[in-house]
């Protein structure tokens, strides 16, 4: 074979080129044709939040389409044309009605652009310049309110004349809903003027009074139209809480009031309605004094009103709704003793008045209330002379100082908390201390205080029963630095008297009584020494209902405030009050009885606090101007040189307590009582005079005990 015919061997193939990817394990399954890799975790939380968020916004704006379709403006509710309340003594018949509307339209124009002007600062600055609804504001008062920063509505004036004219006052969510389609309808169909006309036509003000023409009338006895720029503000501050700010029958609230005034005035001086220094000149301008209708006159007017408080105070009704009428109220009141308490106070007080001829006659002012023990319930309750002449009810009001009818609690709190004197005694009723006048109180770490006793009377050493017979004032001061007096107010508060009560200071004047609690307060705490220390919260209502439906009430079951034995130890301090104390007078109950007597300074005020185990009353005189409302001492009144707590308010109570329990049997005191309080019987001395006798016991304080329950001196006012 020739060389050329040599077959030619195959060319070499090209390097093979780096297909830039591994090559596939063979021993592994080959992957799918088609497939798309899968998205990381959080893309796949974003388009799933995205689409939720997509048709959260879908079904919202569906719900909102729905609602403004389906809601339609209603007619005007109940409340614009209000009803009755119906008030009934606890037999079923009835006490008064209460609820006509008092109400009387008026045009915009009619109104000064001022108050239009305040009552926008108060409630909607930016009325004219918003929409019906803020969805902002609805927001952050939802907010602000589970966060417990208050209650808070959010509401604009034309949701809030929707509340008012179309729909009611009730807290729910539907009711809300409606009100946000309806104002943003009438909105639609109402200009601006139109909705504020209507909402100051509507607004409640208290005093019963519908709309600004009524409350001009109601405040300061004049038309609307003729209303001055500070009269506007303060009929403005009113909208948030009518009966609260009214300052004629709640002065303790002046401060709260004249903050929201001021509140008023700056919001409208910052929107530029007012001049900083017309707002500088302007002063607070008081209102009248209340005339309410006649079918309150007497003592039903101080009930009614007593109620009502119970109501708003505690929830069970706003005040707006229980306005608007329907209600069916069966109070605790006792018609029969309600009539008994009035005609103590009329024969032993009222009757025996002569202005006239007296001029300080005319200061006089009672007061008085009746708690049972075991139930908590206010069977009677005297306000005044009549509701139509004194608005203020002298049952209710928390202005006097309680003076030494606060000195039981400083005693209870002793033997709740086992309290020892400065030299390590315990704390009894026969405890002996240094009655001098003037003394300074020991142990005490602040400014020096040496109070003076009634009259400047020194006693010198004093057993504990026998100062609280005589209302020692130096032993008592010392008593509360002893117990603690912060310990003294807990003690108080505990018993009855409420926390927020004016001059209730943890110091050694505590024990003088310089805290104003009301009398209808000071009633409930005796009530619970009366149940050896178990409280039951006072109630004015024993049931409620609007539309055939019953309220719910709190239930105030008892509770036990202090130990029995702190209770039952001061009531037996107590019984020597009324057996050779300043209490005497009380005797004339004809049962068993324990009380104390106190006089506020300057005798502005005189107490009697006293209890049997049936009934708990508390009775106080005082002394105010009838035309400048300013606290006047009693000094002279009903043709005596001095008024004190012994005298009129306890034969007062002595009259009412014989005649409310007239045909039931007189009970005893069943008294458990602290180691050492047993008083032994002891022979009286047949001259009368004071005798001391060694008991034999050892310890403390032991030493020295009075022969018998008589005190060693005259009873002077305590």
């Amino acid at each position: 074979m020739s060389p050329s015919a040599r077959p030619v061997p195959p060319a070499a193939p090209p390097p093979e080129e780096d297909p830039g990817w591994e090559a596939r394990d063979p021993t592994l399954p080959a992957p799918r044709t088609g497939a798309r890799p899968r998205a990381s975790l959080p893309r796949r939380l974003l388009r799933t939040l995205l689409g939720l968020l997509l048709l959260g916004g879908l079904l919202l704006g569906g719900a909102l389409v729905a609602g403004y379709l389906l809601v339609d403006i209603p007619a005007a509710n109940a409340a614009a044309v209000a009803q009755s309340n119906l008030y009934l003594y606890r037999d079923g018949t009835v006490l008064a009605r209460d609820g006509e509307v008092n109400r009387e339209n008026v045009r915009l124009d009619r109104i000064p652009l001022t108050v239009r002007q305040a009552v926008l600062a108060a409630e909607d600055r930016d009325f004219h310049t918003s929409r019906a609804v803020d969805p902002k504001a609805m927001v952050r008062a939802a907010w602000n309110t589970l966060t417990g920063k208050g209650r808070q509505s959010g509401s604009t004036i034309t949701q809030q004349y929707v509340k008012n004219y179309y729909l009611g006052q009730e807290q729910t969510l539907t009711r809300k809903a409606k009100e946000f389609f309806i104002a943003i309808k009438l909105e639609r169909e109402k200009t601006k003027d139109e909705i504020l006309q209507g909402y100051l036509n509507t607004s409640y003000f208290g005093r019963n009074a519908y709309g600004l023409q009524a409350a001009a009338r109601a405040y300061y006895g004049k038309d609307a139209e003729r209303l001055g720029t500070a009269e506007g503000a303060y009929l403005a501050a009113l909208l948030k809480a009518p009966s609260a700010y009214d300052v004629t029958t709640h002065p303790e609230h002046r401060p709260a009031v004249l903050a929201r005034w001021g509140y008023v005035l700056d919001g409208m001086v910052k929107e530029g309605w007012l001049t900083p220094g017309k707002r500088a000149a302007l002063r607070f301008p008081d209102p009248q004094t209340a005339r309410p209708g006649t079918g309150l006159s007497g003592q039903r007017g101080y009930l009614v009103q007593a109620v009502e408080d119970y109501l708003t105070d505690r929830g069970i009704v706003d005040e707006k709704t229980l306005a608007g009428g329907g209600f069916r109220i069966v109070t605790t009141i006792d018609p029969t003793r309600q009539a008994l308490l009035t005609r103590a106070v009329e024969e032993r007080v009222t009757h025996r008045l002569d202005p006239a001829a007296n001029p300080t006659d005319r200061y006089v002012r009672a007061g008085a209330a009746a708690v049972e023990p075991a139930t908590g319930r206010v069977v009677a309750l005297y306000g005044g002379v009549d509701y139509t002449e004194q608005y203020v009810s002298n049952a209710t009001r928390r202005d006097y100082q309680v003076g030494s009818t606060f000195k039981p609690f400083v005693f209870t709190a002793a033997v709740q908390s086992g309290a020892q004197t400065q030299h390590g005694e315990p704390i009894t009723p026969y405890t002996v201390y240094d009655g001098t006048d003037r003394r300074p109180v020991e142990g005490w770490p602040g400014a020096p205080y040496d109070p003076a006793n009634e009259d400047g009377e020194s006693y010198g050493d004093i057993p504990v029963n026998a100062a609280t017979d005589l209302s020692v004032n130096a032993v008592y001061a010392q008593m509360a630095v002893d117990v603690g007096p912060a310990h003294v107010r807990r003690t108080a508060v505990a018993l009855g008297l409420p926390p927020t009560t004016p001059d209730l200071t943890a110091s050694p004047s505590i024990a003088l009584g310089p805290a104003t609690a009301s009398v209808l307060d000071m009633a409930q705490a005796y009530a619970t020494l009366a149940a050896h220390g178990r409280r039951g919260d006072h109630t004015l209502v024993a049931g409620i209902t609007r539309d055939g439906e019953p309220l719910p009430l709190p239930a105030p079951g008892p509770r036990q405030a202090v130990g029995r034995e702190a209770a039952d130890t001061t009531t037996a301090v107590l019984r020597g009050v009324v057996e050779t104390g300043t209490g005497t007078a009380a005797q004339a109950a004809g049962r068993p009885a324990a009380g104390k007597t106190g006089t506020a300074e300057d005798d502005k005020a005189a107490w009697f606090a006293g209890y049997t185990p049936e009934l708990a009353t508390v009775v106080a005189l005082m002394g105010q101007d009838p035309e400048s409302g300013r606290q006047e001492p009693l000094y002279g009144a009903l043709g005596l040189p001095r008024v004190n707590g012994g005298g009129p308010p306890a034969e007062i109570w002595a009259r009412f307590t014989r005649e409310a329990l007239a045909g039931t049997p007189a009970r005893d005191f069943d008294l458990r009582l602290m180691p050492g309080a047993e008083l032994p019987e002891v022979p009286p001395v047949p001259d009368g005079s004071e005798e001391w006798y060694d008991t034999g016991e050892a310890g403390p304080g032991a030493a020295k005990r009075p022969k018998t329950p008589k005190t060693h001196r005259a009873p002077t006012a305590g």
